[in-house]
């Protein structure tokens, strides 16, 4: 487990040196255990001699039913939103104390957006986090502000109870605007995706470059109801 946890979006290619020094473990250690998560297909090492994470956890990563059975139902309203915004839309769960993008689609010439498929978003700093946390109640809250609410930008909510009132703000109206406080020059509206008894389950957001992107506040919320609809006709439970 601290051998697949060394990896990282930032570092998906890592020799075994790297895993040493990362994880703590010593050459033989590493180099033995290297080798069995090879031979079961967690790990795959290219031609250089490195090692990346395997197609095997690709597939048992499938199976879970916030990641891909969402993101097979979620990606034709994706798709819609998209193309009737032509901006960044990103779909994302919680996942301790992240945002975990589980999809997203880009658009060419967009505002640069800080995670991709598989990243991690703050709560604070995020529209998607703030829907996100805004509903999961005053345990994870009391926690993110104990780990500290880093000031990406000068925007970024830094006190907690700015944050609180924030995540009031969410609950009240439906949606999360944020405005340039992940990096400059972007914005983004989020709207919750539910289960079939109203709890939320996921965030649906637009990031865009342009200071109007509230605008697409119905448009959103429209998308993360039809998100749901989906979701709640699929489900076996």
């Amino acid at each position: 487990m601290a051998i697949l946890g060394a990896y990282t979006p930032e570092r998906p290619v890592l020799t075994l040196a790297h895993i040493c020094r990362i994880t703590g473990l010593s050459h033989a250690t590493a180099h033995r255990l290297a080798g069995e998560l090879t031979a079961w297909g967690a790990l795959e090492r290219v031609p250089s001699g490195a090692y990346v994470i395997g197609l095997r956890l690709w597939e048992l990563g499938s199976l879970n039913p916030r990641g891909l059975p969402l993101r097979v139902r979620a990606m034709p309203v994706m798709e819609d939103l998209h193309a009737a915004t032509q901006q960044h839309v990103q779909l994302a769960v919680l996942d301790g104390t992240d945002a975990l993008v589980v999809e997203r689609i880009s658009t060419t010439g967009a505002v640069p957006v800080v995670s991709g498929v598989g990243g991690r978003l703050p709560l604070h700093a995020s529209a998607v986090g703030q829907m996100l946390l805004a509903h999961a109640g005053e345990e994870l809250f009391g926690e993110v502000v104990r780990h500290g609410l880093t000031g990406f930008t000068p925007r970024t909510i830094t006190d907690p109870a700015a944050l609180r009132a924030a995540l009031a703000e969410c609950r009240r109206t439906g949606v999360a605007v944020v405005r340039e406080e992940m990096s400059p020059d972007a914005y983004s509206v989020a709207a919750p995706v539910t289960d079939s008894e109203g709890r939320v389950i996921a965030a649906l957001s637009v990031v865009g470059a342009d200071a109007r992107t509230h605008l697409l506040v119905p448009a959103v919320v429209l998308a993360g109801r039809g998100i749901s609809r989906a979701r709640g006709a699929g489900a076996e439970t």
